[in-house]
């Protein structure tokens, strides 16, 4: 079992917790900023951060394991190894979250939805929904980082490695823009 320092030790290491000025996806800008990409880049970070994650879903008696693309994928593939079950992903196409690549749940099937970071669980909430539609029953969703600090509810069982209380601003009261700290936009989406 991994302490809550082991785990953010292993995304310092990795260079995947940063500081600074960055632009989030939604547009507001905060101090710090979750790179999950780089700790996943680690087989054996990935393997101890999803072994600790789903080992807390052991006994949910879970079927699939699903996550949004990109972040999710990484996090699919090695909690439903750890679990024994079959990973698939999702995908947005015309900013629709969708199943793809004939990728199919099965009706009454057990899935966990899974995600590197959320901040708000927009992209969970969508998968959850489309687990639904298809006839599913959502066991619960996992998250390596969830920015939210807990404030988030899914509306389902959930559990993240490492929470954290990041503050974020809008462009226009944002201290570090009036500090001139250069802003920086990591991650995979353009906003």
């Amino acid at each position: 079992m991994l302490t809550q320092a082991e785990i953010q030790q292993i995304f310092i290491a990795s260079e995947a917790l940063l500081e600074g000025h960055f632009r989030l996806t939604s547009g507001r800008h905060s101090d710090r900023y979750i790179q999950c990409a780089k700790v996943l880049q680690y087989p054996e970070y990935t393997t101890k951060l999803c072994q600790e994650l789903a080992g807390r879903f052991a006994g949910a008696g879970v079927d699939l394991v699903v996550g949004p693309a990109m972040g999710g994928i990484i996090v699919a593939y090695e909690m439903a190894r750890q679990l024994g079950v079959k990973a698939i992903f999702t995908e947005r196409e015309d900013n629709v979250m969708q199943l793809r690549r004939g990728f199919t749940i099965k009706p009454g099937e057990k899935v966990l939805v899974v995600e590197d970071v959320i901040t708000t669980g927009g992209s969970v909430s969508e998968v959850i929904e489309l687990v639904r539609q298809a006839g599913g029953i959502v066991a619960g969703a996992a998250v390596l980082v969830d920015r939210s600090n807990g404030k988030i509810d899914l509306g389902v069982r959930t559990e993240s490695l490492l929470a954290m209380d990041v503050k974020s601003y809008s462009p226009e009261e944002c201290p570090l823009c009036s500090s001139g700290l250069p802003l920086v936009k990591p991650g995979s989406r353009k906003v």
